[in-house]
């Protein structure tokens, strides 16, 4: 039998995303000083870490650097009068953008952590997910020269052994903290065998969160307990469904009240929840940017 993890849980809440909008869930936070108040109110539930993507003025996606730039800052001040710690971690998923727009936001703020999407795949058929070598190889160089933690998502199989090249070649730090991203349409679907099948690639030592997108958030984050992930994620970029009722009629959820259920799930589990600071200690993040 497997040792039990007995770590205290991180919870990581992804906020809004690149394309949630109000029209799914009304409570997305869209601008920089509603996803400054969600952080306030998510790290009171529990939340450990917040992955951020910031928006234009349409509400439209965007790696604008002055929207960052000032998301990031109401966060800190938001958390500071709250006297609330929490671990930053900033999308590098840009879309069509060029690779400087999807990079230069972290030299200038200097998250703690950011995400790192190790492959590309077809979003089923509606766009392609492209995080190109070139791009990888620049990601990979900035993360090690602004000493951020890399959040290495991964969509398929395929992005363990893309993130096994990346450690090899261009020596990005181990153990690795990988996020499996499991139902995306196009890439690894959402069951408890496929999710075992992740588990079993991990490399010694690695750190492993894990968020099911849709239907599939509940039994994921309920797997992942099972399996003793080291964390979960959860949050309106993937998924907005909060309860289904026996008519079929669905409640939309907030951002507060995904992390309060994962934190109430998992100290049912026998699991505590992890602040910041041990997050930071869990994950050996040993910079501190709040």
């Amino acid at each position: 039998m497997e040792k039990r993890n007995t770590n205290k849980l991180i919870i990581s809440c992804c906020l809004s995303g690149a394309g949630t909008t109000r029209e799914m869930a009304p409570a997305v936070p869209i601008h920089p000083d509603e996803i400054a108040a969600d952080v306030v109110r998510v790290v009171k539930a529990g939340a450990a870490i917040v992955h951020i993507h910031i928006r234009d003025d349409e509400g439209k996606k965007s790696m604008s650097i002055d929207k960052f730039t000032e998301a990031v800052e109401l966060t800190r001040a938001a958390c500071k009068k709250e006297n609330l710690d929490v671990i930053i971690n900033l999308t590098t998923s840009g879309g069509s953008y060029i690779d400087e727009e999807r990079i230069n936001h972290l030299a200038k703020l200097r998250p703690e952590m950011c995400s790192y999407d190790a492959g590309t795949l077809n979003w089923a058929n509606s766009f392609v997910f492209e995080n190109h070598p070139r791009f990888l190889e620049k990601l990979t160089k900035a993360v090690l020269e602004y000493d951020i933690k890399p959040e290495v998502e991964v969509f398929d199989t395929g992005f363990m052994g893309n993130t096994a090249f990346y450690i090899k070649k261009h020596g990005l730090k181990v153990p690795t903290h990988y996020q499996f991203i499991m139902n995306v349409p196009g890439g690894m679907p959402g069951s408890v065998k496929n999710l075992a099948f992740f588990v079993e690639m991990l490399p010694a030592g690695s750190t492993w969160s894990v968020s099911g997108i849709g239907s599939a958030h509940m039994p994921m984050m309920l797997a992942a307990l099972a399996m003793g992930a080291d964390g979960i994620r959860v949050g309106l970029e993937d998924n907005v469904v909060f309860d289904v009722d026996k008519d079929g009629k669905k409640t939309i959820g907030t951002n507060e009240q995904f992390v309060k259920r994962a934190a109430d799930l998992a100290r049912l589990a026998g699991r505590g929840i992890a602040n910041a600071e041990e997050a930071r200690k869990l994950l050996g993040i040993t910079r501190k940017c709040l």
